[in-house]
């Protein structure tokens, strides 16, 4: 794949997140409009979060078994639609329902990152994960500092407006540039959606990284909700300087290729490890934050260094799976990595209400913590129940073997583990009884 496509999808990537976080700078700007409490606006990223969390479930899994490019495209453009919306919305339930719109139809950058390593083959996955993840990273972060600076200068509804038009504009250069890459496998979309509960608990990598990731979005979740209240309501700072933050934490953007190739290095047990316990010292980095801005700018930084970096390490391990399941990894993942930020913005509100900085920051420790346990637990053996689930994902995963003859051969295997248990049973109740096995 060559640099100028890398760079178009990174640019892809970082566009289409951005959309999901305008809404964090422009709380306090809304609420004004609304007429309402800053603190009643906290259900917005709330919904935003939610709504992106189910498209990753319900429309990335068809990037294994349809064009993705098709997809990236439908997508895109029905998202600028919702951000229209956002822009006409007339209340606080109206901009909820929009911005619920507006995540569902954004999960471009989990179709994005599975293309680029399928036209990159197996060569630098990781350099190749870690750059269109940086481009999702500035994104995200860049958008803040877009939309407190825009919003501040002519108001919230006209940063929804250039946001819809900047996103169309993608789609059409992405229509006459992006490359048709064939589906990995023939499998149907309801297929794809069956196997995922499968897909969860056949694999003990992909348990441990997808709830670590939910964990460590919580902990991200509730910090950036939560600080947006803190430079509101206690450094008194407008949507401009609120947004800035976002460019500070856009540091964090160069770490990012790093942390795949820190993967590709170490593993993803070593990775990890180093990479969420940055995360814990840049909680403990931001403790003090309510008495000095200084403590902010810095344990920005580093908490984000480590929460992207986490993710593009969780992402390349992902990877290193069978290429007819990445889009369904990559569901698994960020469904519960959305879902973990979507609690964190709840729970952050909640927790600045109840308990100020202090309880907020508890609550990163905590979920941090949480997170990094998981992330490094020793591979387990799964429970006896699952050792034959695997064979039904060759089926999910485009194989050509019928259903029904690997269903029988689940009831087959399954008929003789429950005999061989029966049995083994009867003779250890013989060894108690001292009754002969012939007398049985």
């Amino acid at each position: 794949m060559n640099q100028k496509l890398t760079v178009l999808l990174a640019t892809t990537s970082a566009v289409t997140a951005a959309n999901v976080y305008l809404n964090q700078p422009l709380l306090g700007a809304v609420a004004a409009s609304f007429g309402v409490a800053p603190d009643a606006l906290g259900a917005v990223p709330t919904a935003t979060q939610l709504g992106y969390a189910a498209g990753i479930l319900l429309f990335v899994p068809a990037g294994d078994s349809r064009d993705r490019r098709r997809l990236i495209l439908g997508l895109g453009t029905a998202s600028a639609l919702a951000l229209a919306a956002c822009a006409v919305s007339t209340g606080v339930c109206a901009l909820m329902v929009s911005s619920f719109a507006v995540g569902l139809l954004s999960p471009v950058p989990q179709l994005v990152t599975p293309l680029a390593v399928a036209l990159a083959g197996n060569a630098g996955r990781g350099r190749i994960v870690g750059t269109v993840q940086g481009g999702l990273l500035i994104g995200v972060l860049a958008s803040r500092a877009y939309a407190g600076a825009l919003g501040e200068l002519v108001g919230w509804r006209p940063v929804y407006g250039c946001s819809a038009a900047l996103t169309l504009l993608l789609m059409l250069v992405l229509r006459r540039t992006l490359p048709y890459v064939p589906a990995a496998g023939d499998i149907g979309y309801r297929a794809t959606l069956s196997s995922l509960p499968r897909l969860f608990a056949a694999h003990p990598l992909v348990r441990r990284i997808t709830l670590s990731g939910a964990l460590v979005g919580i902990a991200f979740g509730a910090f950036w909700t939560a600080l947006t209240f803190l430079l509101e309501g206690h450094y008194r700072l407008g949507p401009t300087v609120i947004g800035l933050f976002g460019l500070v934490a856009a540091a964090s953007a160069l770490a990012s290729p790093y942390a795949g190739r820190l993967a590709d290095r170490l593993g993803h047990r070593g990775a990890l490890a180093a990479l969420i316990g940055l995360v814990a010292v840049g909680w403990f980095v931001l403790l003090p934050g309510g008495t000095g801005l200084g403590w902010l700018i810095a344990g920005v930084v580093v908490l984000d260094v480590g929460v992207w970096g986490s993710q593009a390490a969780c992402q390349t391990a992902l990877f290193t799976l069978d290429p007819a399941l990445h889009n369904r990894l990559n569901t698994l993942y960020f469904t519960f990595r959305f879902l973990g930020i979507a609690v964190g913005s709840l729970v952050g509100t909640v927790a600045w209400v109840g308990g100020g900085w202090s309880a907020v920051a508890g609550t990163g420790v905590a979920a941090t913590a949480a997170g990094l346990i998981v992330a490094v637990l020793p591979a387990c053996r799964r429970p006896p129940i699952l050792s034959h689930i695997p064979m039904l994902i060759p089926v999910w995963s485009g194989s050509s073997a019928p259903l029904k003859g690997s269903v029988v051969m689940i009831r087959v295997h399954l008929a003789v583990r429950s005999r061989r248990l029966a049995h083994e049973r009867l003779e250890a109740r013989a060894q108690v009884h001292g009754v002969p096995r012939g007398r049985q």
